[in-house]
């Protein structure tokens, strides 16, 4: 469920009509619903009520933008972060450093050094290498750097191959079969506190199957740890469980299914569990909002030629993904289109022969459940200003992306002295 409806033949983002929003801030514009938002962590929260406290740490990368990270922390959510700047970020919105995860594979000396001095919960370690690194760091700096390593199950997800995470040919996380050994490793070095264990095996899942089986493994490797000598206290299950993209497929599990399996799972593994959601609670919170320029005729469907495009919105481009494309003010007319960007690559299509509402030059379309992966990765290619954001809360507004126009693009390339007129 989402707060973007039709009322009197407009579509609205909760009380806020998008036409004023075009009207007021231009085309394209991401435009976010608070309530949206809000519904999807209490929903997922509710999943989780059979779990002795549970930390959910919003994963920032799916949109990073200041004003929505503040809305997931007024409703007490951590942050799963994996770089530097996704720790200022989630800082500057409120987040508590004690409900901060730090994920990735390339954490940085200077990266480690500005989490250990500001506090989080844990350090999801991805190889041994970087448990070294870190205890010299925390070592130097008088500090104790909370960690757990995040293994990789060689678990087939069942997803799109380049959002694949938990496979043995993917270059996240310790192989399974190495884990033991590497926690006997770092447990011998300085400054390091091994309290936990992780997995994530991939985005957009559709099935509960591939998660339980990760988690059942986890479940084993946690007890072996025991066995071994660890405390181990925590288990971070990452996020990845999939949103409903396109109606005409079967639904993915909902985050009461998944609660359900977790709970079962690791019922006797006394830990506290993390999860990270980002998708679960974005995307549908979000729309593109672009304006059609022309209708360009085509060899078999017409080619519908929007201002939106492949820097705005890369998902399609990148990963096929789906996205369902509506008129803001639809007359109840349907035809099949091509629907297409402006941006000089053939690859700045979102859609080939899909049947949507008939739209003219100069009506507004949304591209539906953009809330996520979809700001966070546009770019300025082809030179074209960086799209902005808005945030609705009911009847009031306001941008929280100003669009960043091609005057400051150029300004922020200073000639060299011999180019300088």
């Amino acid at each position: 469920m989402d707060h973007f409806n039709l009322r009197n033949g407009q579509l609205h983002c909760e009380d806020v009509p998008l036409a004023d929003i075009a009207q007021a801030v231009g085309t394209p514009v991401y435009v976010y619903s608070t309530a949206t938002m809000i519904r999807h962590v209490r929903v997922f929260r509710a999943a989780l009520r059979r779990l002795h406290d549970p930390l959910i740490a919003y994963a920032v990368k799916a949109n990073s933008n200041t004003a929505v990270l503040a809305t997931f922390a007024a409703e007490e959510l951590g942050a799963d972060i994996v770089s530097g700047g996704e720790y200022r970020r989630a800082r500057a919105a409120g987040v508590d450093p004690s409900k901060i995860v730090f994920a990735g594979v390339g954490k940085t000396a200077e990266e480690m050094r500005l989490a250990l001095g500001e506090g989080l919960f844990q350090f999801n370690l991805e190889s041994v290498a970087e448990a070294e690194m870190l205890s010299q760091i925390a070592t130097a700096m008088g500090r104790r750097a909370p960690v757990g390593f995040r293994v990789n199950p060689d678990v087939v997800a069942g997803t799109h191959a380049k959002i694949s995470t938990g496979s043995a040919e993917n270059k996240f996380g310790v192989p399974l079969g190495d884990a033991v050994a590497a926690y006997a490793h770092a447990a011998s070095l300085p400054g390091l506190d091994l309290q936990g264990v992780a997995v994530h095996i991939g985005s957009q899942l559709t099935s509960l199957a591939p998660l339980k089986s990760a988690f059942t493994k986890v479940g084993s490797l946690v007890r072996e740890l025991r066995q071994a000598g660890h405390d181990i206290k925590v288990a971070d299950l990452g996020g990845g469980l999939g949103v409903p993209y396109d109606p005409g497929k079967p639904p993915p599990p909902s985050p009461e299914e998944f609660g359900a399996m977790v709970h079962r799972v690791t019922a006797d593994w006394d830990t506290r569990l993390v999860f990270e959601p980002g998708r679960l609670l974005m995307a549908n919170a979000g729309v593109l909002l672009t304006r059609v320029i022309r209708v360009k005729p085509g060899a078999v469907y017409p080619f519908l030629v929007i201002d939106a495009a492949m820097n705005d919105l890369m998902r399609p481009a990148l990963y096929d993904a789906w996205h369902a494309i509506d008129a803001v003010a639809p007359s109840g007319e349907r035809a099949t289109l091509n629907v297409v960007g402006p941006v000089c690559e053939t690859g700045d299509t979102f859609a080939m022969a899909r049947e949507m509402d008939a739209v003219a030059a100069d009506d507004l379309v949304v591209f539906r459940s953009a809330g996520a992966y979809a700001a966070a990765m546009s770019s300025t290619y082809n030179s074209r200003p960086l799209t902005p954001e808005v945030l609705v809360d009911g009847g009031r507004w306001a941008v929280v992306r100003a669009r960043i126009d091609i005057e400051h693009l150029i300004a922020a390339d200073p000639l060299p002295d011999w180019l300088a007129r």
